[in-house]
């Protein structure tokens, strides 16, 4: 039996913090994703120019970087924001919505490129038959168009998630109490780094199985129906 002097409880909890982060930074970034895909695809210039500025400055910067820009710099400019409304007290940005918003916006920048593939897959015959059969725009895209968006989508996606839950390990250097700031409290409590990290290391493996189970199931129940040649 491994002895994790008395860390495991907290250990299980920074699992269920790092599970957290990955879930809230997804749906963020599922949103911009499709955003940023549908403003790529627009016919009005300045708003295909804004998504190709997005996605081109987020996945030009490390992600580690863009942590810690957003949690100083939010803080900062909520209390530049503040100011001018006569608050001066201390405002300060927690490590879980910094790294929610981080995570999500590095997330959405590459979901973007995925959903626009997928958009320019749908035969333009189907977008006219929706037309002809006197669909709306909002019903036409979430009757016909997205959910052959999403199964397109979803292998692509679902890697990056699997990234994204590694990446999580990151916010870990603005305070979160993740599964990385556990393992590093207990290290230098203990003085036992490879025992805390190699645990560490296993419980990440492990959450990324489960993604892939999960991911592969999605994708088997989002295929059903279609024919196989």
């Amino acid at each position: 039996m491994i002895d994790l002097h008395g860390f495991g409880d907290q250990l299980l909890q920074g699992a269920v913090v790092t599970l957290e982060l990955a879930l809230s930074s997804l749906f963020v970034g599922l949103i911009l994703g499709l955003l940023g895909a549908s403003a790529k695809l627009s016919s009005i210039k300045v708003i295909r120019w804004i998504a190709h500025g997005y996605t081109t400055i987020i996945r030009g910067i490390p992600e580690l970087l863009t942590v810690l820009i957003i949690y100083f710099g939010a803080t900062s400019v909520l209390m530049a924001i503040a100011g001018l409304f006569g608050y001066d007290e201390y405002i300060e940005v927690g490590a879980f919505a910094a790294g929610v918003t981080a995570l999500g916006l590095t997330f959405g920048a590459y979901a973007t490129e995925v959903f626009r593939g997928a958009l320019q897959s749908i035969p333009k015959g189907q977008h006219e038959a929706a037309i002809a059969l006197g669909m709306g725009p909002i019903r036409k895209f979430y009757r016909i168009i997205l959910p052959q968006v999403w199964r397109i989508a979803l292998p692509g996606l679902g890697n990056l998630f699997l990234v994204l839950l590694k990446d999580t390990a990151l916010v870990s250097v603005v305070g979160l109490d993740d599964i990385m700031r556990k393992a590093n409290i207990a290290v230098s409590s203990t003085k036992e780094a490879f025992l805390f990290y190699l645990v560490a290391a296993f419980m990440y493996l492990a959450l990324t199985i489960i993604s892939m189970v999960f991911v592969s199931y999605m994708e088997k129940r989002a295929s059903r129906g279609l024919t196989r040649g």
